[in-house]
């Protein structure tokens, strides 16, 4: 009995013990945590998507309760939910033009050629680990959708030619997109980036358009009938300088003869130039090898 009672002493002080060195632990380590964070962070998507640049929703709350970034750079959020959080916080919702991924490729199967018919899993990434993919031109888009299964906002669908295509109105500029594809033929841009490249090929002249029908070609017609510095030619491919945005128009896309460059029109989408030619096959071009 005697050595019962002496062990539950024990124990018991020893409860104590730990209770106080809990307590004093807790005091001294304590940190203090804006309760605003959790309601801001209830008002968020919880989409976790990265688009905003921050870690996740959670990190967006704590940034912007700390006042760092405002609460219209989460691009995910409808108008409302911002203003809301601006309102909660009591601080302007800013100011952010409107990000959506874009596509630098045209080629679909009825304009580009596929030098090998591919029959292993039907992943880009997968194609493009076998000798850099099935397409001739070894930039071109493999149509496999990696980008569309990325997606987690249903902004990209896969056109009848095997080419993604971008909902501008659904887009979050989430980057997934960005980082799912293996030719890294997506990017991130301001809506008001209208004018547009749509080929990465680094193929000479003809040898872009014998592998591509709507390749670049580099021929510097754009380059020529653009404000000075706004278009390069390098390495056989039209580059826009987009620090000098203010000053693009859509004349340089008028004598593009393969309707590479294009203006992104806000209503009609892509316009190529008067002088591009005419797609109207529909069927894809044979393979170059079975």
């Amino acid at each position: 009995m005697a050595e019962f009672v002496t062990v539950a002493m024990v124990m018991g002080g020893l409860g104590v013990s730990l209770s106080a060195v809990l307590a004093i632990a807790n005091r001294r380590l304590y940190v203090y945590e804006d309760p605003r964070i959790d309601e801001v962070e209830e008002m968020l998507p919880h989409a976790n998507c990265g688009a905003c640049g921050m870690a996740g929703c959670r990190a967006f709350a704590e940034a912007a309760v700390a006042g760092t970034i405002e609460p219209v750079k989460c691009t995910v959020n409808p108008p409302e939910m911002t203003q809301a959080i601006a309102g909660f916080l009591g601080v302007a919702a800013g100011q952010a033009e409107k990000q959506v991924a874009m596509l630098a490729c045209a080629g679909g199967s009825h304009v580009a050629r596929n030098r090998a018919r591919y029959e292993g899993l039907a992943t880009c990434r997968a194609a493009a680990l076998v000798a850099g993919g099935f397409k001739d031109c070894s930039w071109g888009c493999l149509g496999l959708g990696d980008c569309e299964a990325a997606c987690d906002f249903d902004a990209i669908h896969m056109d009848p030619h095997g080419l993604p295509v971008v909902d501008e109105d659904k887009c979050t500029a989430c980057n997934d997109c960005v980082v799912a594809c293996p030719k890294d033929l997506f990017s991130l841009h301001p809506i008001s980036h209208r004018l547009w490249v749509a080929c990465k090929s680094l193929s000479e002249g003809d040898q872009a358009e014998a592998e591509c029908e709507v390749a670049c070609t580099g021929c510097a017609r754009c380059a020529a009938d653009a404000p000075e510095g706004l278009i390069q030619i390098i390495d056989y491919l039209a580059v826009v300088d987009y620090s000098k945005n203010h000053l693009a128009t859509p004349k340089p896309i008028q004598r593009c003869p393969t309707g590479a460059i294009i203006w992104r029109d806000a209503d009609n989408g892509a316009i190529k130039g008067a002088e591009a030619k005419k797609i109207t096959r529909k069927s894809p071009l044979p393979v170059l090898r079975g």
